[in-house]
């Protein structure tokens, strides 16, 4: 008798009919786990918002002040998250904790409660109390400006113990907002906001700071890379600070206060803005020249937090208008000049109408 050899794949086909299956690879069946990709995160950011004044006298903007913002609302809610610094106080009434000297240069803002809807119809999400006006009318006037932003649904932070957490498309954020002054989150003291960051990474995908810092007047656009002061009193190194909260675990520094704006910065693939200048202060802060100049910055980063690209939306503040859109890009136009000077070998590029997007080539750090 003749026996004939079987090759091996017959002899496998024909286990894998009696036990079932019509090919071997219906039964080997790999659990593969499936891990959705985290969406990437916009954000929009601006400076300092003063819809107009009732103290020491009535600087109110024309229609309640309900149109100063209404050009750039479609600009400020397109964004997951919506970023501004709250100068002066919401309340009625009140006795203001700073004196005037003078009635034509008395530097106290507040405005009506009810101005939060404005803000909040605008497109905000977040709002900073952290600088030297949040407290015009003492802690009671910052107590005021928490509720009236409660009562509309708008998150805030800068006193000690308030910081803004929520979640954006499963992703959990948490903003924090700095300033040299009292009763805030301190700028000064970079080793204890370096352990509060460290602190908010371990239960927050996102960590944002903002910061109010630097100096004041016709000549600070450019950053000193040292502490800096106006009337005596210190205003913090931005620079360190900002590299600190970034090593530390911030994705995000968004600064504030000189009033003007400031350079950017990319460092270790986080984004830096070290100010954005003015953006809706009706009455009661210059608005002249450069003051006027009210850059809107959008960016998307990661999940992760890495910065992958931005837009310098240019505007400029007109009275009584409002803030109106310029299409001369004269925002971004200054801000990627004053970028070149102060940190050249950053790694952003700059298109001429203000888009803004990591080089290639690697970050090195600036030493000056």
């Amino acid at each position: 008798m003749k026996f004939f050899p079987v090759p091996l794949f017959a002899v496998l086909l024909l286990a894998f009919s009696l036990i079932g299956c019509s090919a071997p690879v219906c039964c080997i069946q790999p659990e593969v786990e499936i891990v959705k990709k985290k969406p990437d995160i916009r954000i929009v950011a601006v400076g300092d918002i003063m819809l107009g004044t009732n103290f020491p006298d009535d600087r109110l903007a024309p229609d309640d002040g309900s149109k100063l913002l209404s050009t750039i609302t479609p600009v400020l809610k397109d964004a997951d998250i919506t970023f501004g610094n709250l100068e002066g106080v919401l309340l009625e009434g009140g006795e203001a904790a700073k004196k005037c000297k003078k009635h034509s240069s008395c530097y106290v803002f507040r405005s009506p409660p009810h101005y939060a809807k404005y803000l909040k119809a605008a497109g905000f999400d977040v709002l900073s109390l952290a600088n030297n006006h949040a407290r015009d009318f003492g802690e009671e006037g910052r107590t005021a400006s928490m509720k009236a932003l409660d009562a509309v649904g708008l998150y805030h932070t800068g006193r000690i113990g308030d910081i803004a957490r929520w979640e954006v498309k499963g992703i959990t954020v948490a903003w924090i907002a700095y300033a040299p002054f009292g009763g805030s989150y301190d700028l000064l003291d970079i080793p204890l906001a370096v352990k509060q960051i460290k602190e908010l990474s371990k239960n927050s995908d996102l960590v944002f700071v903002s910061i109010h810092a630097g100096a004041e007047g016709k000549d600070v656009k450019h950053i000193p890379f040292k502490n800096e002061f106006f009337f005596g009193e210190d205003r913090g190194d931005v620079v360190k600070f900002s590299r600190s909260v970034i090593d530390a675990g911030a994705d995000l520094v968004i600064g504030h206060g000189p009033h003007v704006p400031r350079a950017m910065e990319l460092y270790n693939n986080r984004l830096i803005a070290y100010s954005l200048g003015n953006f809706a202060t009706y009455q009661g802060i210059r608005i002249t020249g450069d003051n006027g100049i009210a850059p809107i910055l959008s960016i998307t980063m990661s999940a992760d937090g890495k910065f992958k690209h931005g837009q310098i939306v240019s505007a400029r503040q007109h009275r009584p208008q409002g803030t109106l859109l310029d299409n001369t890009h004269e925002a971004a136009k200054i801000i990627e000049e004053l970028t070149l000077d102060d940190f050249p070998a950053t790694g952003l590029h700059f298109s001429k109408t203000g888009s803004i997007k990591p080089l290639i080539i690697p970050w090195i750090a600036n030493k000056k």
